[in-house]
């Protein structure tokens, strides 16, 4: 099985929950990375994750895109190695400058915990090929700063690309609902090469009948097999 990393940083409080998601449900080796450590050898996978890196100062994810983790992150994703961010690990991502955009304070500036749909727009990408183009999910989010903007040359570039992996829709999987304001209905995007995503619901969460939903595991499992192909 791979060797997946799981970052952590002060504030992190959804790393247990990943690692328990891949390690006690889905068999692989999870491994905790420290923010200041410099290497990922061994590594076939990172996931950034969720929750308050720093306390949120500055800006979300502001500060632990800048830790001496973040080198080594960059580096393994420009050999082509799958990253995925969730939550704050996807604000991080935006701040690193692994992904366009940024995540700003939600329509309403509410703190939104709730679970929601999103439609999976690509099933042929590292993280969705358990999935059916068109498939929707439902899966949990929390946040403050969710709402996904960008300018709009790069949300064209980004929906000609066909880069964005998840949409949020209604029970339907019609786009009438969107939790946080995200321009174009955004929960989840591709780097150019494919091999990063950001989203902000939590797979990790949805991966046991007691949590409510088993909507995430086909995307863990996904990023696993993906993982495979480096190890």
């Amino acid at each position: 099985m791979p060797t997946i990393a799981v970052l952590r940083f002060p504030g992190s409080n959804c790393d247990d929950d990943t690692r328990h998601a891949v390690h006690d449900v889905l068999g692989a080796t999870a491994r905790y990375v420290w923010h200041t450590e410099e290497d990922l050898a061994g590594v076939d996978a990172v996931i950034v994750p969720g929750g308050f890196s720093y306390g949120d100062y500055l800006r979300s994810g502001a500060l632990a895109a800048t830790s001496p983790v973040m080198r080594a992150v960059r580096a393994f994703a420009q050999r082509g190695g799958p990253v995925l961010g969730i939550c704050n690990g996807f604000q991080i991502l935006t701040e690193a400058g692994l992904l366009p955009g940024a995540l700003a304070r939600n329509v309403g500036l509410d703190f939104l915990c709730d679970t929601v749909a999103v439609r999976v727009e690509r099933a042929d990408t590292p993280f969705t090929a358990a999935y059916q183009g068109g498939q929707v999910l439902r899966l949990p989010i929390a946040h403050h700063e969710g709402r996904f903007e960008a300018d709009a040359a790069t949300l064209e570039r980004l929906e000609g690309d066909g880069r964005v992996v998840l949409r949020y829709v209604d029970a339907g999987g019609e786009r009438t609902s969107n939790p946080n304001g995200s321009a174009h209905d955004i929960a989840g995007i591709l780097n150019e090469r494919g091999n990063v995503l950001g989203m902000m619901p939590h797979p990790e969460r949805a991966v046991e009948e007691l949590l409510g939903s088993v909507d995430g595991v086909g995307l863990l499992t996904s990023l696993l097999d993906a993982a495979a192909v480096e190890a």
